[in-house]
């Protein structure tokens, strides 16, 4: 039984064997973490309260770690406040895991889309960058170890501060999954502005270089913009980095030193 709240919110996600993770490099319990963690960062980046989550795993010939996914998604879930209500187990070629998660809040205005950036606004991201991207390197390089690679493997979705950031006044979010300079794309895209982001002002995971911080995916960090007279309260309910402005353009502008930087792309789904 599930109790329901004025407004729902769901985002689905879908980690598989050979695109997602490798099960070389991931145990059976980073490969169910990672699947939630995914999903309910979504929900994170609309300032959602985070609520159920139903799970559906295809599991291939011989696959002996299906316990072990789960008991890891229960202790993510136990951590986020999140209930595992339900999902479908299959047999199939390759490891596959789907997670759909419901969110709540008790009205429309209590949530944050990636439409509301406005001109003089700033740009700002919680945490800091590249990390996770850095740990999946020194996953490939035969390292288990460190906090880099415990970045990679074991993500935490920003549940609490995005509800507290919403409630805070940031006027768009978003959750960066795919990497800054793909994922700010989507906010100056939705809102119809140009966000201009400088490269040296990005806080940065040790040894990762500013280019490296933009790209690299997986940090599950959340960018927000927030008027000016707003950044205080913004940065109580969640400690932020300013990285930029709100401009009247249109696009994603990254500044180096000696200008714009073209070129520097996160993950783009094909």
């Amino acid at each position: 039984m599930v109790r329901s709240r004025p407004l729902a919110v769901t985002s689905i996600d879908t980690v598989v064997e050979g695109t997602h993770f490798r099960l070389s490099t991931h145990a059976p319990g980073d490969v169910g973490w990672k699947a939630l963690a995914t999903a309910l960062s979504d929900l994170a980046a609309m300032g959602a309260e985070p609520g159920e989550a139903y799970v559906s795993l295809v599991l291939p010939e011989g696959f002996d770690g299906a316990l072990e996914l789960v008991r890891a998604m229960e202790e993510l879930a136990g951590d986020a406040g999140v209930s595992i209500a339900g999902g479908d187990v299959a047999r199939g070629p390759a490891l596959v895991v789907t997670v759909a998660v419901t969110g709540w809040a008790d009205d429309e205005g209590a949530l944050v889309g990636r439409d509301g950036a406005l001109p003089g606004q700033l740009v700002a991201v919680t945490g800091e960058l590249g990390g996770s991207e850095a740990g999946r390197l020194e996953l490939e390089a035969g390292s288990r170890d460190g906090a880099h690679v415990t970045r990679h493997l074991r993500p935490v979705p920003r549940l609490r501060e995005g509800v507290a950031l919403a409630r805070a006044g940031v006027s768009a979010m978003v959750d960066l999954s795919d990497g800054l300079a793909t994922d700010a794309r989507h906010v100056a895209d939705a809102s119809g502005v140009e966000l201009r982001v400088s490269l040296d002002r990005l806080p940065r995971a040790a040894g990762v270089s500013a280019e490296e911080a933009a790209v690299g995916g997986d940090d599950y960090e959340l960018l927000v913009t927030v008027a000016p007279e707003l950044l205080d309260a913004a940065h109580s309910a969640a400690p932020l980095t300013v990285i930029g402005e709100v401009g009247a353009g249109k696009g994603l502008v990254l500044l180096g030193p000696d200008g714009p930087v073209d070129g520097l792309r996160g993950y783009e789904h094909t």
